[in-house]
């Protein structure tokens, strides 16, 4: 890869900016390509197909409401705060996909020392034929100052175990209202005062 200073244009500018032509930044049309994707086409589209339609919905009730019609003063405002939160979710999701783009750009795999699984501390020195761990889709991005900050793509289940009391089965309320409830079900016409215990 060619250095900042061979890439300067033939005056040798000191204020030109070479980071913004590097390949997937911020800017570049490398990271914005990731946003021109057949489902991110589509989510534009839903993002100005809505909030087209809440505008105009906002518009025919405020002149609904100038006609005289007091409710429509409340769908006036709702109407165009239905289409900010719109636009808001959709700028949200398209920070978040090029915040990824900008943090994975090829994919990077945790270390053995960020993943505390067994297969990666026992891995084979040719990561080709290793095992993958089930988070191995981890993106590990660096951080001012050199701290690197590792995320989990897929993390795994947590599995709950849960250890019967025994007091549960001691208590006699308990089994008293397991029997009351065991002889409703067996006599389906009788009422509750029909309990002979």
């Amino acid at each position: 890869m060619p250095s900042p200073a061979s890439t300067k244009p033939p005056g040798g500018r000191a204020d030109y900016d070479t980071a913004s032509e590097r390949a997937g930044r911020p800017g570049t049309l490398d990271a914005m390509r990731r946003l021109w994707t057949p489902a991110w086409i589509a989510r534009h589209v839903a993002m100005v197909v809505l909030v087209t339609g809440f505008l105009a919905l906002g518009w025919w009730q405020l002149s609904r409401a100038a006609g005289g019609n007091a409710i429509s003063w409340g769908y006036a405002v709702e109407w165009p705060i239905f289409a900010g939160f719109v636009v808001f979710v959709w700028w949200r999701e398209v920070r978040h996909a090029l915040r990824d783009a900008q943090a994975d750009p090829a994919g990077v795999a945790p270390s053995a020392a960020t993943d505390p699984s067994p297969v990666a501390a026992t891995a084979p020195a040719d990561a080709a034929t290793a095992p993958r761990p089930a988070d191995a889709g981890a993106a590990t991005a660096t951080r001012p100052g050199g701290a690197t900050a590792t995320r989990p793509g897929v993390r795994r289940p947590v599995r709950v175990t849960r250890a019967r009391s025994d007091a549960a089965e001691d208590d006699a309320d308990l089994a008293a209202y397991n029997r009351y409830l065991s002889w409703l079900n067996a006599n389906p016409g009788a009422k509750p005062g029909d309990y002979p215990g």
